[in-house]
């Protein structure tokens, strides 16, 4: 019903930037929230950045200052703009969207496949 591509993912060096994208197909009415969460090997999936459908955004603590998040509700896309990149960001990077179906009254998340971002230090 609704599909989350992702893109942007790939391999850098400490210090550098990477953008990532995820644009949400299919059939739908609205799109409420967009999330990215990111998970390491053998380490739980957390929760990166949030935008609201106004433009309202919060951020883990961890990359406060780093990375940003926004959204073109025109192309319903999610973008996050990582910058000053730390090994420790490594992890596969999922985008989430809470979606309200058409002729449906709750939300219903749905995940991308995942795009894999390597720091090397």
């Amino acid at each position: 019903q609704v599909q989350l591509v992702e893109s942007g993912g790939g391999l850098v060096q400490a210090g550098e930037s990477l953008g990532l994208s995820c644009t949400a197909s299919g059939n739908m009415r609205s799109i409420n929230t967009m999330d990215w969460y990111r998970q390491a090997p053998g380490k739980q999936r957390e929760l990166v950045a949030a935008i609201a459908s106004g433009g309202t955004t919060n951020y883990a603590d961890s990359v406060k200052g780093r990375f940003t998040i926004s959204r073109d509700n025109v192309k319903k896309t999610v973008y996050l703009q990582m910058n000053s990149l730390k090994p420790e960001d490594t992890g596969v990077y999922y985008c989430h969207a809470e979606v309200r179906m058409i002729g449906g009254f709750s939300l219903t998340g749905f995940w991308g496949q995942g795009t894999q971002v390597t720091v090397s230090s």
